[in-house]
C-alpha cells in the first residue's frame, strides 16, 4: 500500500475518534459535569493521536504540510457531516455543501502540481 493511501486511512480512522472526542459528549454526557466530559474526551483523543501522528509522519514523506492539512480538513468534513446528521440528529443544510465546495477548491490549489 502506498504512503498516500496509508496516510488517508489513518487520518480517516483518527478523525472518527476526534469527532467523538470533540462532539460525542454533547449527546451522551450533557447531564454530567463538563470535567467528566473533558476527561473522557481526552481518553478518546489519545486513540486519535496514536493514529494521527503516524499518519502525518508518513504523509509528510509524500505531501507538504499544507497538503496534509487540507486533506485532514476534507476528511473532517466527510466524517463530521454524517456524524452530525445520523448520530447527533441534526438537520443537514446547504452550508455543508458550500463548505465542501470551498474545501474542494483548496484541494485543487494545493494538489494541482501533483495532478497536472
Amino acid at each position: 500500500m502506498n504512503r498516500f493511501a496509508i496516510t488517508f486511512l489513518l487520518l480517516c480512522c483518527s478523525n472518527v475518534f476526534m469527532t467523538f472526542a470533540w462532539y460525542g459528549h454533547l449527546k451522551n454526557l450533557s447531564h454530567r459535569h463538563w470535567v467528566v466530559a473533558a476527561l473522557l474526551s481526552w481518553g478518546i483523543a489519545l486513540f486519535e493521536y496514536l493514529l494521527q501522528v503516524p499518519a502525518n509522519r508518513i504523509g509528510h514523506e509524500v505531501m507538504t504540510v499544507g497538503q496534509l492539512k487540507i486533506l485532514q480538513e476534507v476528511i473532517t468534513l466527510a466524517i463530521f457531516v454524517p456524524f452530525s446528521i445520523w448520530y447527533m440528529k441534526e438537520k443537514p443544510s446547504l452550508d455543508y455543501l458550500w463548505a465542501g465546495l470551498c474545501l474542494l477548491g483548496a484541494v485543487f490549489f494545493l494538489f494541482r502540481s501533483k495532478l497536472f
